[in-house]
């Protein structure tokens, strides 16, 4: 292992992350240890943070202090999760269309979220204890597929623009080398990027791996068609896109052990798979995930166990711009209210039964849609070779 993982793990990171006034590694240690406490408990807190988060909206944010106003309900009305239910949903186009309506005047945001053209994805802004949650639940989250702060971590998946400056390119470049990670862009999937794919993951030699689920797929085959494996078992954190039975498979067989997680640009992680491969536990602290069924009539209820609901989330430490009961566009299966055998007292959901893919790829090469100018895309395939795009 060497001496420098747990140098950053234990000193570096700590130090680094306080120094920028985040409290990531507190918030880590707080969530490693609610995570074993009683679906009760965990409620208890939810419902504590929900109210702070009501309150909060009904005050300083003309959309939630105008739709209260209208209902005829108070803040102090919305007691716990099992009172959203008086609150409408937040589907995307409401999303975007409230977006000024719904920022608070107080915390002021600190970060934006672009939309996305082919998701509808809106513009999300939050404020830095939202981004602190967030930063903590991740890692939370990854843990329980071994990833620890200090490890060679392979980042497959769709890599970010480049920063404009020259000093914000080094300060990328510089923290990436610190953390020890190693990012390999996978919208490209032809047939020479995938050799090089495979050939840099060798020398890299990870411990961990961090990847989009149709790029992991596609590397896996490679490697397991032209007998490329020469590795000790690798865990690999899918984080993006729908994890197919027969990709796990062969993710499998090409890495080591894979663990789905589940999350959007809006929130981030929403869940995350243990170790006993059975669902995913969701960010009870971080967020309230529903998953709801919209009857034929219009009315809208839980979804039972083992039934396919649409996502719902509430983000409990977003007060920047409170999102409450935003539907993600995705759908999972609801379980039944059963402690997980790794000890874990999170609620759990999944597998996830649906979600949105943000590319096109014609021949290996992806057609990139990142304008955010673009409201909504729709695609029509006129000839093998040929795709109309109509914005």
């Amino acid at each position: 292992m060497g001496f420098y993982r747990p140098l950053l793990e234990k000193v570096l990171f700590p130090v680094l992350e306080a120094a920028h006034g985040r409290p990531t590694v507190p918030l880590l240690q707080f969530l490693r240890g609610s995570e074993r406490w009683s679906l009760d408990a965990l409620r208890d807190l939810q419902a504590g943070l929900l109210r702070r988060l009501i309150r909060h909206a009904a005050v300083h944010t003309v959309y939630y202090r105008k739709l209260l106003d209208e209902r005829g309900m108070h803040a102090d009305d919305i007691r716990d999760a099992s009172d959203l239910c008086h609150l409408p949903l937040l589907d995307r186009e409401a999303a975007r269309e409230t977006l000024e309506s719904r920022t608070a005047d107080e915390p002021r945001w600190v970060i934006e979220h672009a939309a996305s053209a082919l998701t509808g994805a809106p513009v999300v802004k939050y404020n830095a204890e939202s981004r602190h949650w967030r930063d903590a639940t991740r890692w939370r989250g990854y843990g329980w597929a071994g990833y620890r702060v200090g490890m060679r971590a392979l980042h497959y998946s769709g890599e970010r623009p480049a920063p404009a400056s020259w000093l914000a390119r080094r300060g990328r470049a510089l923290d990436r080398r610190l953390m020890r990670d190693l990012h390999i862009d996978c919208v490209v999937r032809s047939e020479r990027a995938l050799e090089q794919a495979a050939s840099e993951l060798a020398a890299f030699r990870p411990e961990v791996m961090v990847a989009y689920a149709a790029g992991a797929s596609a590397l896996a085959r490679y490697i397991n068609d032209h007998g490329l494996r020469s590795w000790r078992d690798i865990p690999v954190i899918i984080a993006a896109e729908r994890l197919w039975p027969h990709d796990r498979t062969q993710i499998a067989q090409a890495f080591g052990p894979v663990f789905e997680t589940y999350g959007c640009s809006e929130v981030m992680l929403i869940g995350a798979e243990c170790e006993i491969h059975d669902g995913l536990h969701t960010s009870m602290e971080n967020l309230i995930v529903e998953l709801i069924v919209r009857e034929p009539g219009g009315a809208v209820r839980a979804a039972r166990p083992g039934e396919v609901g649409e996502v719902a989330i509430t983000d409990l430490h977003n007060l920047a711009c409170p999102m409450i009961r935003y539907v993600t566009g995705e759908v999972a299966i609801a379980r039944a209210e059963t402690r997980c055998p790794c000890g874990r007292g999170l609620a759990m959901i999944g597998p996830i039964d649906g979600r949105i893919s943000e590319a096109l790829y014609d021949r290996g090469d992806e057609i990139p849609l990142t304008s955010t100018g673009w409201r909504k895309v729709v695609t029509v395939e006129s000839a093998a070779d040929r795709i109309a795009m109509l914005a």
